[in-house]
């Protein structure tokens, strides 16, 4: 009989030999405490957890594993001092979906390190020395759900990571508590969805104060969100007037930066505008839910009716919105352990987005316009200077006397040439000229020739003679 469970057991002379000083369990190998200075070989084959925590491993080199270690999908590496890992060190291991690598000296996360895990669900980095992070390292970890890496000493992570989802798309928790973050990209980490904030735990890093800050943790506490609610005690940031870190939860109303209250989702839009509210719930792959509209109603299935449309990934969607589709609505969410509730305040500015605003700045404008053009024009009329008349009479000859084209009867203006000497100058608005004059200036009505002698007197006024402007006081001289 013992024969045959040796025969059977996977430690039998097929399978290998349990390792000197680890206890071996089915498909268990588990090496803790072990004052092992690396990893003990031959490894069985059959092996799918591996423990080798609190040992004296500080490297973990490409070989580490001689063959392919197909059944592997736990190692624990843990409190090991560990300093330098391979970045082949995981080529062995495709099917790996825990890995523990706590409580080391790891100080750089190196390019591509973990691209040979597609199939990674868990990674422990935490309570390491770690202060840089490439953004490769976690590449092609499609399936990674869960990512510590507290008690480091990061100053930046790259958040670009989360942006888009496609990176890390499965990623559901994010820990880097404990570091040295001292600002964060508040509009980047808002935007992420809510069953991913309310994951990333940020609690422990020597934060700036800032009301953006405030905001997104007021608001996260408002939603209820476990990484705010756990450790609100420990979400902190710095004043520059106060001698200690203070609650981010206490920035509201208090100086010197006196932020605002946090408020639930507010949405802004115009008349006709085709505007998506988001159901943004910290409850993730939930297919049971319905909005309810400021007035009672409620949108349940996909299409919707008249104007609200409910999409397959929960949104609802207005079209041509009216002043009447302004209000709060209501996302009510069904979880498999909790029910989630979410409102949205939508704002309806009471014109288009290209409507009457526009066309009250246009009109504004032309009406200055106008205005400053007739000012010009007044005192381009009234306020010329008017020329010196008090010219002496020996200076000049007295102007000719023709009547002709060529004559002053062009201008507004008198004969300055023919002024007396000593005389003021005259107005414009004389109604008949003096000796010297051209004798034609007549204020509002047709200029009439005063009566002569001679072969010219019967001589009619001719149609060039008829021609003046009143936009010039310069008589034309030739």
């Amino acid at each position: 009989l013992l024969l045959v469970l040796a025969l059977l057991s996977p430690w039998g002379s097929a399978g290998g030999s349990c390792p000197p000083r680890c206890i071996c369990a089915s498909n268990i190998l588990s090496c803790s405490q072990a004052v092992l200075s690396s990893v003990p070989a031959p490894l069985p084959r059959f092996t799918a957890v591996l423990d080798l925590s609190h040992n004296n491993v500080s490297r973990l080199r490409a070989d580490w594993a001689p063959g392919r270690l197909a059944h592997l999908h736990a190692l624990l590496l843990s409190h090991n001092g560990l300093s330098f890992v391979s970045t082949e060190a995981f080529a062995h291991v495709p099917h790996l979906r825990h890995l523990d690598l706590s409580s080391n000296r790891l100080r750089a996360l190196e390019e591509n390190l973990f691209s040979d895990l597609a199939e990674l669900e868990v990674l422990l980095l935490y309570n390491n020395e770690i202060s840089a992070v490439d953004r490769t390292a976690f590449d092609n970890l499609s399936r990674l759900r869960k990512l510590y890496l507290g008690q480091n000493r990061i100053a930046r992570f790259p958040l670009e990571l989360l942006r888009d989802g496609s990176r890390l798309p499965q990623l559901a928790l994010l820990d880097l508590s404990a570091n040295r973050l001292r600002s964060l990209p508040v509009g980047e980490l808002q935007a992420l969805p809510a069953w991913l904030r309310d994951r990333l735990y940020l609690h422990g890093n020597p934060l700036a104060c800032d009301c953006p800050l405030f905001q997104l943790v007021a608001r996260g506490h408002r939603r209820r969100l476990s990484a705010v609610m756990d450790f609100q005690e420990e979400l902190r940031c710095s004043l520059p007037t106060a001698p200690a870190p203070v609650g981010i939860l206490t920035l509201a109303g208090r100086q010197p930066l006196n932020c605002s209250e946090a408020r639930e989702a507010v949405l802004e839009a115009h008349l006709g505008d085709t505007i998506t509210l988001s159901c943004d719930t910290r409850l993730r792959g939930v297919r049971n839910r319905h909005w309810v509209m400021p007035g009672g109603e409620r949108v349940l299935e996909e299409g919707g009716n008249g104007s609200a449309a409910l999409l397959a990934n929960g949104s609802l969607q207005l079209r041509a919105l009216r002043p009447e589709d302004a209000g709060t609505y209501a996302c009510w969410v069904a979880g498999p352990l909790l029910n989630e509730t979410l409102y949205v305040e939508l704002l309806v500015h009471n014109f288009t987005l290209h409507g009457p605003h526009d066309t009250l700045n246009t009109a504004y404008t032309t009406l200055v316009g106008c205005i400053l053009s007739v000012v010009l024009v007044l005192i381009y009329l009234y306020l010329t200077p008017c020329r010196c008349c008090c010219c002496r009479g020996a200076d000049k000859p007295p102007a000719p006397r023709d009547d002709s084209i060529n004559s002053s009867v062009l201008s507004a203006t008198p004969n300055h040439a023919a002024g007396v000497p000593g005389e003021p100058c005259r107005s414009r608005s004389a109604s008949t000229a003096g000796p010297g004059q051209n004798g034609r200036f007549k204020v509002g009505g047709t200029p009439q020739p005063p009566p002569r002698h001679g072969p010219k007197a019967q001589r009619k006024v001719s149609d060039p003679d008829s021609v003046s402007s009143v936009f010039s006081d310069t008589p034309i001289v030739v």
